[in-house]
């Protein structure tokens, strides 16, 4: 498993070719037996494979072309509405309505989209994780009909890869592993945890296409910009409101 998991690369082009049934409900599977708070099972899993759906949801997404390539798309949903109607349903009343239940409901739904994607990726699929679901949350919200406590947290498009992109870097294992307590970082540390990406052929023709000096300013400057860091906050917070989870 750590070798499959060294090899997970992101997809974003996709054979035009449906996941057998059986296999998908493997991997749907595989996302329920993920660890969950009190097992309770917070997260419903969105599941669109038809192409009127998928059309529907890729404006969500900027309309990026995989959304409507790959054969399958789950919209991973925070979710406090099915069991807050289990309880009222045996006379118990339910205060799941908050923000400190709507990060249970999220450490849950990431958790089973997790286990999905690593199911999937066992059975010869690939996946991506659309960073775009709580920008456009509200319009998730609508097209797929959710109701008052369930919120869209993050979305996988799963599919049979039409090629293999190169791995992507990731830090050192020392950048993000603190033993017993955090240790805070130095100039020198940041220096050097950054140093092999700065230097990487990639960041250099980053700098060369952006016209930027350093990696940082092509995050802060082209990526994820105040403005738009700002914006997205607002609204997802107002789409959080909306959809019941600042009860006091």
């Amino acid at each position: 498993m750590i070798d499959a998991i060294a090899r997970h690369r992101s997809i974003r082009n996709y054979l035009d070719k449906p996941i057998e049934p059986e296999i998908l409900n493997e991997i749907l599977a595989a996302g329920t037996r993920a660890s969950t708070i009190g097992n309770m099972q917070l997260y419903s899993l969105v599941v669109s494979t038809s192409k009127e759906m998928r059309n529907a949801l890729a404006p969500c997404h900027f309309n990026q072309p995989m959304v409507t390539q790959a054969p399958v798309v789950i919209t991973c949903c925070a979710d406090i509405h099915r069991f807050s109607l289990w309880c009222r349903q045996r006379n118990a009343e339910p205060r799941y309505d908050n923000f400190a239940w709507f990060v249970s409901a999220a450490i849950d739904t990431l958790m089973a989209a997790e286990n999905v994607a690593l199911e999937a990726e066992a059975h010869g699929l690939g996946i991506c994780v659309l960073g775009t679901t709580i920008y456009t949350a509200d319009k998730i919200v609508e097209t797929l009909g959710l109701p008052i406590g369930v919120i869209p947290i993050t979305t996988l498009v799963i599919g049979y890869p039409a090629d293999q992109p190169p791995l992507t870097d990731r830090l050192p294992l020392e950048a993000v592993v603190h033993h017993e307590t955090y240790h805070d970082y130095d100039t020198q540390s940041i220096d050097k945890i950054w140093a092999e990406r700065e230097a990487s052929d990639e960041t250099q023709e980053l700098l060369k296409v952006n016209d930027l000096p350093n990696l940082a300013r092509i995050f802060t400057e082209k990526r994820y910009t105040a403005n738009d860091n700002l914006l997205f906050s607002r609204k997802y917070f107002e789409v959080l409101k909306k959809q019941g989870f600042f009860n006091q």
